[in-house]
């Protein structure tokens, strides 16, 4: 394939997707589909997880990065690689180049979670840290290339990267022939753009669904305005999905072959995350969860049998306990609460016996005396619970009312 952008933007065909399975044999993995019990009563059909956050890396990266540097032309693997990422395709390009013998080097922002950033190096490629914002990081690396001659991988806009991507496609298809629906999370669209080449070349049939965060989603103005365009300071926890603009090539290819492109709210992610850890003991991270919350946040609009398809499982553990955190508040199963009592000896004890008596595990405790809002006898206290739903946080409300508390929140 070449990628030359003068006339036309290239295609990606399943032949390319098929070669790039070859090239792949014996350095991607064959990653698991497991089916979901919970998903599949809630849809109401069969739903499967295509597990890529068990490939090597934790993501699906390694598959187009691998294709796009083993079609490297010897003189350009000589000169090197370069590219720029907070994580999954940091990961990807570095075990790539070192499977290959290519030196990388690998820009990271300064913030990009320390656990990325040690297996970056470990897989054997040197990482410079620059810019606290991954455009900053982008432009160094664009800039490294342009002085070294260093090759620039790019995370998704090339169609040898989609290439590899797409063969989780072609593993989805043999995993579960039987499957109607395809729902796969969209950044830049590489991963979402090859799967769809190979699903649809082979079974049209297939409704396939990308899913973006509410936050970060270019795709949705784009496809109206046909043509990519830019959001302004894309926000989202997922980061791997958190991308300003669409890429020229797999816009062009979603375009064609992707069915409906959806959004999801950080709550949905949150609850997906903990779904998968808690309901499939998967790792997920926030961008490999958005097939996932597609299918919390709207079950019935989805034939079965569907896959669910995990990008990623590479998550900041600093991350995944705020994540947690949000999303068992979302579901009603974290309570804050703050309320005003007597401030005397035995009062706390007695606050906490009200608590015991509804069963809610009291997970932190905090005290102001000193508030001038505050009666000289008064104090507030704000508690984190834990608890087993809406419909028990409505029975703790009521517990302190009915014993006398002054709720405030």
């Amino acid at each position: 394939m070449s990628y030359n952008t003068a006339d036309s933007l290239p295609r990606v065909t399943i032949d390319d997707v098929r070669g790039a399975r070859k090239m792949l044999e014996g350095i991607a993995r064959v990653t698991a589909m497991e089916g979901s019990r919970h998903l599949s009563q809630l849809v109401g059909a069969p739903v499967h997880l295509k597990c890529e956050n068990l490939q090597r890396t934790g993501s699906f990266k390694l598959r187009g990065a691998y294709v796009r540097i083993a079609g490297l032309l010897p003189e350009e693997r000589a000169a090197g690689v370069v590219a720029a990422s907070a994580g999954n395709h940091a990961q990807g390009v570095a075990l790539a180049s070192s499977l290959l013998g290519v030196r990388a080097t690998v820009f990271m922002p300064r913030g990009a979670p320390l656990p990325k950033i040690s297996a970056t190096r470990e897989y054997g490629a040197e990482v410079r840290l620059h810019g606290m914002v991954i455009d900053e990081t982008l432009a160094a690396a664009q800039a490294y290339a342009a002085e070294t001659g260093a090759v620039f991988i790019h995370p998704f806009d090339h169609p040898d990267v989609i290439a590899g991507q797409g063969t989780v496609g072609l593993e989805i298809l043999e995993q579960c022939p039987e499957a109607r629906t395809l729902v796969v999370g969209i950044g830049g669209g590489g991963l979402a753009a090859g799967v769809a080449v190979a699903v649809k070349a082979l079974r049209p049939d297939i409704r396939v669904v990308g899913v973006q965060a509410e936050g970060a989603a270019a795709y949705p103005p784009s496809l109206a305005a046909g043509r990519p365009v830019s959001i302004d300071a894309p926000a989202t926890m997922a980061d791997g999905i958190k991308v300003g603009r669409p890429g020229d090539v797999p816009f062009g290819i979603i375009g064609e072959l992707v069915d409906e492109v959806r959004t999801v709210s950080e709550d949905a992610l949150s609850a997906a995350l903990l779904l998968c850890l808690e309901r499939a003991k998967l790792v997920v991270e926030p961008a490999g969860a958005s097939p996932v919350a597609a299918l919390l946040s709207a079950p019935e609009t989805f034939e079965g049998p569907v896959v669910a398809l995990l990008s990623g499982g590479n998550v900041d553990p600093v991350l995944m306990e705020r994540v947690l955190r949000h999303g068992m508040a979302a579901q009603g199963r974290y309570l804050a609460v703050r309320l005003r009592l007597t401030d005397r000896p035995g009062a706390l004890a007695t606050l906490l016996g009200v608590l015991s008596t509804v069963d809610a595990n009291v997970l932190d405790v905090s005290h102001v005396r000193t508030d001038p809002r505050l009666g000289l006898t008064e104090a507030e206290v704000e508690l984190h619970l834990e608890t087993k739903g809406p419909e028990h946080c409505t029975e703790v409300g009521h517990a302190l009312r009915e014993a006398g508390y002054t709720v405030m929140d």
